[in-house]
């Protein structure tokens, strides 16, 4: 069966996770959820991310959640670019999430970044998701 919205799935996966107070869950693979976990690993979100190969053709992608003295690190993980309803932002109208204490990840032609590196890289793009 085929799934409609994959980052959603995957958010949504890491915020039960969180919630349930694993150290490790398990994603179907894919190019964007890579490129997002890459960005989240580097803004220091999640501890780190693995892909493997599950069976002939199918790719799976273990994720090492991050957690400070018992406390999710990711407090809050949304969605805001939906399949029914892009979100695209200039790099002057992109809003700052939490005064800047959040990040904002896009999907931008220089590839996926966070809303700090695409304000350093002048380019704006599709809004994926905010962390906080």
């Amino acid at each position: 069966m085929s799934m409609t919205d994959p980052l959603g799935d995957m958010l949504t996966r890491i915020r039960n996770g969180q919630r349930a107070r694993k150290d490790t869950i398990v994603a179907p693979a894919s190019k964007l959820r890579a490129n997002v976990l890459e960005v989240l690993k580097r803004e220091g979100y999640i501890r780190d991310y693995s892909s493997y190969e599950v069976s002939e053709g199918i790719r799976e992608i273990k994720i090492e959640l991050k957690y400070q003295e018992g406390d999710p690190v990711i407090r809050e993980i949304s969605r805001v670019s939906t399949p029914g309803r892009r979100v695209y932002s200039k790099i002057k109208d992109l809003p700052r999430v939490y005064n800047g204490l959040g990040i904002s990840i896009l999907s931008t032609p220089r590839g996926v970044m966070s809303d700090a590196e695409a304000r350093a890289a002048n380019v704006g793009g599709e809004v994926l998701c905010e962390v906080f």
